[in-house]
């Protein structure tokens, strides 16, 4: 199985981080900002930095969303995973295309309604 771990720099992250005893043993790659926080914590990884920032940017989304098509069609992930933010958008979009599972985890702060990025995944 081949997981894709999308999702913005920072607590998205380290949500996704967090799930190591799940993704630890499979083959990876993740799709995050090049940001300090993700060059440390994911230095022993495949990481493909995206275009930021992405919430409410239109040039940006059209940037990931071609990365997303390139990236997808070299690696075909089984499942994408994310947390957030919109980064995920277009990569659960194309990833459908190319048959991907999806899975978006909320974060756990969200207790009174669903982020925007997980109303327009779901």
């Amino acid at each position: 199985m081949k997981i894709c771990l999308v999702g913005s720099s920072g607590g998205h992250l380290t949500h996704l981080y967090l799930l190591k005893p799940f993704w630890k043993d499979k083959e990876r790659f993740w799709v995050t900002f090049d940001k300090e926080d993700a060059r440390s914590v994911l230095s022993e990884e495949v990481v493909y930095p995206c275009y930021y920032p992405t919430n409410r940017n239109i040039k940006n989304l059209v940037r990931n969303s071609f990365l997303a098509y390139k990236i997808l069609k070299k690696e075909r992930p089984d499942v994408i995973i994310s947390s957030g933010a919109a980064v995920a958008v277009p990569f659960f979009y194309l990833g459908k295309i190319f048959g991907a599972k999806t899975v978006y985890i909320e974060v756990f702060d969200r207790i009174d309604a669903p982020t925007l990025t997980g109303k327009l995944v779901y």
